[in-house]
């Protein structure tokens, strides 16, 4: 029986070894996922297979980074407990490989690709939003509809500076408007298997997002022979046992 869980859960991994271990066309992520030993604080977790160098870490921790001259601090200064988990999002963006199942096509003039409805842990998502309640932004899309004449975004003509909860009155609200529904609001928590985390442990644990990914590419059936796959329960058993394997 064992064998055979190993053997189902191993043809599932190398029919989607490219949707499960993946970098986006964008526009700093590397071709291909590889070891970078020496990514910055926050972004640390992705060292062992990362889509992201070392300098696009780093960039991923200033103010005004250049990686899109994107400036936290339209509406005043951004407390840091709020802009940790703007720069942890940041990481997760750059960085993962295992956002695989998520990509998709963008009509955007600085990027090819996109991410869209990423099921993100509700712990991430309910802690993002407690720790960013009084801080200020102006807008609730952060992807568009910025005034950029100055070379960075500045809140446009007929908006004003309000309190997180004013623009996103929810934990949902934020999570699923503030980048046009890269993320979508789940209940599941970090450890579920179920959900993308944003923040995960660096150390013996493994990185908790290969197993949704795989999870996630079985039931969109990104993996060839999958519509068996998904619907069998022995392949769904094997998902823990990769967990223990790994």
């Amino acid at each position: 029986m064992l064998v055979v869980l190993v053997l189902a859960l191993s043809l599932a991994l190398a029919a989607g070894n490219d949707i499960l271990n993946i970098c986006m066309d964008g526009k700093h992520h590397k071709v291909q996922p590889s070891f970078e030993g020496k990514l910055y604080r926050q972004c640390e977790p992705w060292r062992e297979n990362a889509c992201c160098t070392a300098n696009t870490s780093l960039e991923a921790h200033n103010d005004q980074s250049n990686l899109y001259s994107f400036n936290w601090n339209h509406c005043g200064i951004m407390t840091e407990k709020c802009k940790r988990h703007f720069i942890q999002d940041t990481c997760l963006y750059e960085c993962s490989p295992n956002l695989g199942p998520w990509i998709q096509r963008a009509e955007e003039s600085w990027r090819e690709e996109r991410v869209l409805h990423i099921p993100i842990c509700k712990t991430d998502c309910d802690e993002w939003w407690e720790d960013c309640r009084q801080d200020f932004t102006c807008k609730s899309n952060w992807h568009k509809g910025w005034d950029w004449s100055s070379g960075v975004n500045q809140c446009p003509v007929n908006t004003k500076c309000q309190k997180f909860t004013e623009v996103f009155p929810t934990p949902r609200d934020l999570c699923e408007k503030v980048w046009s529904h890269s993320y979508e609001y789940t209940l599941y928590d970090r450890g579920s298997g179920r959900c993308i985390a944003m923040w995960f442990d660096v150390g013996t644990k493994p990185n908790p997002n290969k197993e949704v990914s795989l999870y996630y590419a079985i039931q969109k059936g990104l993996i060839s022979g999958s519509s068996a796959a998904s619907s069998s329960p022995l392949l769904l058993l094997s998902l823990p046992l990769a967990r223990t394997l790994s």
